[in-house]
């Protein structure tokens, strides 16, 4: 996987996670933006956010993101070429602050502290999918087909998976057998909560954020008593068969 990780640690240069939503589309890319334009971009980018929440990616137009923006066609073109492109800029906002909580799991001790260390994370990735729910549900529903952004999609959840992954390692000594626990770990985690933004499931805040920990920390994280703390063995190639005479 180092293609994956060589463009995952290239993204924020271009991208910084910590500035969320202040790159903009590809018309404000082209022109270093003053302090009133950043605030006139954000607001269109919360705005296209609501829009995209409420009322799903095919259904949003830019009427509607404009009126909520409370500002002009015109200007919305100053900084999107369409909604397509507001809601790149979105989607590229999401994957960045995901990786980055990624890189922010800290080692997990099989103990009260530990569990703590987990409960925090896991309420950073619920706020974050909270955040960021109609944008998430709308490239996860295939909503929006734009091969790059899919791709991108795609190695922010390799991302997410191997920070887990390393960390049930750290945990249990699983070796290889931690990468499919962690991508079983964070389909757990983006799932209940992809039910729950879509409104198919609804339960209070902290209900959610302890079920899950609880789950995640005695499921992934706290080694069964009958389970041998020991890395498995790699398996020898084949031996080629001899090739016949003449």
């Amino acid at each position: 996987m180092p293609s994956n990780q060589t463009s995952r640690r290239a993204a924020p240069q271009a991208r910084p996670a910590s500035r969320r939503g202040t790159t903009g589309g590809a018309p404000a890319q082209e022109r270093e933006l003053r302090a009133q334009g950043r605030k006139t971009m954000q607001r269109l980018l919360d705005a296209g956010r609501l829009i995209f929440e409420r009322q799903g990616f095919h259904a949003a137009r830019v009427d509607d993101i404009v009126k909520a923006a409370k500002t002009s066609h015109g200007t919305f073109y100053l900084y999107f070429a369409n909604k397509e492109d507001l809601f790149k800029a979105l989607a590229m906002d999401a994957m960045s602050e995901m990786e980055a909580l990624g890189d922010a799991l800290e080692p997990i001790t099989i103990d009260e502290a530990g569990r703590e260390t987990l409960r925090a994370w896991v309420t950073r990735f619920v706020d974050l999918y909270a955040a960021h729910g109609g944008v998430i549900r709308a490239w996860t529903e295939w909503q929006f087909s734009d091969r790059d952004l899919g791709h991108r999609a795609q190695e922010s959840l390799l991302a997410l998976s191997g920070a887990l992954s390393r960390r049930i390692d750290e945990a249990r000594g699983l070796g290889d057998g931690a990468h499919v626990e962690g991508v079983a770990c964070l389909s757990m985690l983006e799932r209940f909560n992809y039910f729950q933004q879509s409104h198919q499931i609804r339960f209070e805040h902290d209900e959610v954020v302890d079920t899950l920990t609880r789950a995640l920390f005695e499921g992934f994280f706290t080694p069964d008593k009958a389970e041998p703390r020991r890395r498995p063995r790699a398996i020898p190639p084949r031996p080629r068969r001899a090739r016949k005479a003449g």
